[in-house]
């Protein structure tokens, strides 16, 4: 095929990644379905496009930095389409397991609130440059005016650069993941140089000049000024640094709402796959816990937020990890009491060896919160197949303007 032919195509439909797909198949990134666009054909990939016949959903990206930043594949598109879009992955995902529920309205996190971040930051002849990597690129392109962050932590992008001065060598950029915490700014730096005294000693000096509140090089905390707590419910935690947190506070107060609503009145609940406690601690105000989480150390945080907290119930946190030995049915309905409940947020994977276990220990209400659609439908036929009722679905876009889809769902098991 001569590539320097352009190609018109019509876009039928987007890909789990967010690129349009047209017959053959070819993908399109930043097109909508229903738009004619032209092309040069590269594989399976259509690139250098033109738009023809533009969507009605279409819409300026808001971002100057969208066309050549890889942190955002859906700017091109309005919210009520992307919202539409990623609440079809989840019924297209449980029709195919022959499921169907209600959908509640999709919750979507505003424009700057994304409280995480990794940038790539890389030194160079006259000083650092830090942001993402372009699409499928593995150029740095800087982001000043990133719509994305919150703006406390786009106020971090000279710390990055900064580190990368004090320790990143030629070769390959840091990974310099920064967490807004309740008081200040917890940084986490991988592939920079191998630790030495006096880079321990520049780096520890730095941590008061840059503004950050713990510093960690690798696998070593370099200093800490203050614990960088988050807070959960009436308790503060000090996460492991790089643990998993909720992409935004916007997406954690919805998904947090919506657990809430399905297991209120329950006295005894097992939070599965607990993390820092996002769902145990304010939980706690009003039914005894049981917190279950692989990470040790994320456990450990969990109980000292938990202790240090006032006004909690009983917090029973355990170490395990769930995939190899998921709770057994005498442990969810020990002796003389049961959990009435089960709040499960398993990683991409799902659930799928505990949720056969839930089943057989009858446990009444569910509370699924889900990263992956397929997973999730896969364990939901599982429940549905044992007696429970699926009763809504409500997908929450915390992660804005890209593929990634979540949702919470409700189960109940019928009388």
């Amino acid at each position: 095929m001569n590539t320097s032919v352009r190609t018109t195509a019509t876009i039928t439909r987007l890909g789990h990644q967010g690129d349009g797909v047209a017959e053959g198949p070819l993908f399109a990134p930043r097109t909508l379905p229903g738009e004619v666009v032209t092309g040069i054909v590269d594989g399976s990939a259509l690139g250098d496009i033109r738009i023809e016949t533009p969507s009605e959903h279409r819409v300026q990206a808001p971002c100057r930095h969208y066309k050549s930043c890889g942190g955002c594949q859906l700017q091109h598109a309005d919210d009520g389409f992307v919202g539409e879009w990623k609440q079809g992955i989840v019924r297209n995902a449980l029709s195919a397991q022959g499921l169907e529920t209600t959908f509640r309205p999709v919750h979507t996190s505003p424009p700057q609130s994304r409280r995480r971040a990794t940038l790539s930051v890389r030194r160079t002849k006259k000083g650092a440059m830090a942001g993402f990597h372009g699409r499928a690129s593995g150029v740095i392109t800087e982001i000043p005016d990133c719509r994305l962050l919150d703006p406390d932590l786009m106020a971090a992008i000279p710390m990055a650069e900064d580190l990368a001065q004090i320790g990143a060598s030629r070769k390959a950029p840091l990974a310099v993941t920064v967490t807004l915490s309740d008081i200040g700014l917890d940084v986490l730096v991988k592939n920079g140089k191998p630790l030495d005294g006096p880079l321990r000693m520049s780096l520890a000096q730095s941590v008061e000049k840059l503004g950050i509140t713990r510093l960690t090089w690798d696998d070593e905390q370099i200093a800490m000024t203050q614990p960088p707590t988050q807070t959960f419910g009436p308790a503060k935690v000090c996460p492991p640094p790089g643990s998993f947190l909720q992409a935004t506070r916007d997406g954690e107060a919805a998904l947090l709402a919506a657990v809430q609503e399905i297991v209120q009145g329950s006295k005894r609940i097992a939070d599965l796959f607990a993390g820092c406690g996002t769902f145990t601690l304010p939980l706690a105000k009003d039914a005894e816990m049981l917190a279950v989480e692989g990470d040790p150390e994320m456990v450990k945080a969990l109980e000292a937020g938990w202790r240090q907290a006032k006004g909690l119930k009983v917090v029973k946190a355990v170490a395990r990890d769930l995939f190899r030995r998921p709770m057994m049915p005498d442990e969810l309905n020990p002796f003389g009491a049961f959990y009435e409940a089960a709040v499960i947020d398993p990683p991409r994977a799902g659930a799928e060896s505990q949720v056969a276990e839930l089943v057989k220990a009858r446990t009444k209400t569910i509370a699924y919160v889900s990263c992956n659609p397929v997973s999730f439908a896969r364990d939901a036929r599982t429940l549905v197949d044992a007696g429970y009722d699926l009763n809504w679905v409500q997908v929450v876009d915390q992660f804005r303007w890209s593929a990634h889809t979540e949702l919470v769902a409700s189960f109940t098991l019928a009388d």
